[in-house]
């Protein structure tokens, strides 16, 4: 017997949903709103979710990652009363077992919930394998799937295509799927394939023999040899040249290959991991990338989000980097300023991960003598952005007062004095919005910058309600 959970504001659709889950010999519970259903999948260790996509004060797709992430991981099944194939492609990429119109017949309504049920207890059967994620930081929603699809890919050796914009951390998740499969005592070679040489891509790859071109005064062997065994990574795949992707569909096909300028075939036993930041789809249909080599590179797809989609990981990511550069250097652990923590995640990030750790290390060589890092030490070109935007009314503007009191008869630990003033800090500023918006949860989210599910987690949280105070 399992137990579901209906969200659902159409009373009568939920009541019939209920009864017809029930008369499958599972409990249900029902609720109507995104908080009510937040609420409840906290309270409660649910299997299953059906999950209307329009609720009342906002939109089941956005609080589905944050659903998931409740402690019993429940499968959830998307209903709408309006089905389109945007909102169909972003439930299934965002983690859902199905999508289904409220006009499906009473089997296609409970058919996905025998099959989630049937392969959740599946996957409860088995041994879970603990999935080393090295210098991977951050616990957000998107960022878990990310990883799940990663360590699926790691307990398999098919050809995996990582996609995600520059410096969201392609080369980190490709490390990381190597480490944690079964190759990880052999070599993981990469390849940046935007920094290939046109005229020696294929010396590069596959070798040449003496004498093979004007420069070639040794025999060489190329990366493909190199990652006998072990695992070639492919960056930027989207970069080879046209003209070498019928050679490497082959490689890749055959696992054996010719050397420039050689007669002897060589064989190779790699595993192939690709990364891209381009649409190969698009390229494909544009005559820019053979479609035959994208299928065989997409047995496996892990996608990356981009930092903006998961910015509940910067506070994370800022403190892991700074103490890490602190280490290095021998220098004392650094504190940080509540708004110095605001600003990181207000900003978009373009760069994504690549940048911040940039945006960092400018701010360590700055404050390297500095305790605690304020807004002040983030770099000037980052601050005339946010101080533009801020004009316009984009970006909350933390206020800063003048620290002038008497000195202290003691003190509390560092940490906790720190937790305490993001804690307040974050308080009064959810209380200011609320008493702002008037509750609206949209207006709310464009004023923070803040997504729906990070802003319902947050008032939760600190138990303040829509209404303000």
């Amino acid at each position: 017997m399992a137990r579901v959970l209906i969200v659902d504001d159409d009373e009568a659709f939920a009541r019939v949903l209920s009864h017809t889950v029930e008369r499958l010999g599972h409990d249900t519970d029902t609720v109507g709103t995104c908080a009510k259903a937040l609420s409840a999948a906290s309270a409660h260790a649910y299997d299953v979710l059906y999950l209307d996509v329009n609720l009342p004060d906002g939109n089941g797709l956005e609080i589905l990652p944050l659903l998931q992430q409740a402690h019993s991981h429940p499968e959830t099944i998307i209903i709408t009363g309006a089905g389109n194939a945007d909102g169909a492609s972003l439930a299934i990429r965002s983690g859902a077992w199905d999508y289904i119109e409220k006009s499906a017949t009473r089997q296609e309504m409970t058919l996905p919930l025998v099959r989630a049920l049937q392969y959740r207890g599946e996957r409860q059967t088995k041994k879970t394998r603990l999935f080393n994620r090295s210098a991977i930081v951050g616990d957000s929603p998107s960022l878990r799937l990310c990883l799940e699809a990663a360590a699926q890919a790691a307990e398999s050796d098919a050809s995996v295509l990582i996609v995600g914009e520059t410096g969201t951390g392609k080369e980190l998740i490709a490390s990381a799927i190597h480490e944690n499969g079964a190759r990880k005592q052999k070599s993981f070679v990469v390849v940046d394939c935007a920094a290939l040489p046109e005229t020696l891509v294929e010396s590069i790859l596959f070798g040449h023999v003496k004498g093979a071109f004007t420069g070639a005064n040794t025999d060489r062997e190329g990366l493909v040899l190199q990652a006998d065994g072990g695992t070639l990574f492919l960056d930027e795949i989207g970069e080879l040249p046209l003209q070498l992707q019928k050679s490497f569909l082959r490689v890749l096909e055959e696992h054996c290959f010719r050397p420039v300028g050689g007669h002897e075939v060589f064989s190779s036993d790699f595993r192939l991991i690709a990364a891209t930041n381009r649409d190969l789809e698009a390229m494909a249909r544009a005559g820019e990338f053979r479609q035959d080599l994208l299928f065989r590179l997409r047995v496996l797809t892990v996608e990356v989000p981009p930092l903006r989609e998961r910015k509940e990981d910067i506070r994370a990511i800022a403190m892991h980097h700074v103490n890490m550069l602190c280490e290095k250097h021998g220098v004392a652990t650094k504190g940080f300023s509540p708004d110095f923590f605001s600003m990181l995640t207000a900003y978009d990030w373009p760069g994504n991960v690549r940048e911040l750790v940039h945006a960092l290390d400018r701010v360590f060589a700055y404050a390297r003598e500095d305790n605690v890092l304020f807004p002040k030490h983030l770099p000037t070109e980052l601050r005339v952005k946010m101080s533009r935007y801020g004009v316009h009314g984009q970006v909350p503007q933390v206020a800063i007062s003048p620290d002038v009191r008497p000195k202290p008869a003691s003190l509390p630990a560092m940490k906790e004095m720190r937790d305490a003033a993001i804690a307040t800090a974050e308080r009064r500023y959810l209380e200011d919005l609320m008493a702002l918006t008037e509750g609206n949860i949209n207006a709310a989210c464009k004023i923070s910058g803040l997504s729906v599910p990070r802003l319902y987690a947050l008032l939760k949280q600190y138990e303040i309600s829509r209404k303000g105070g």
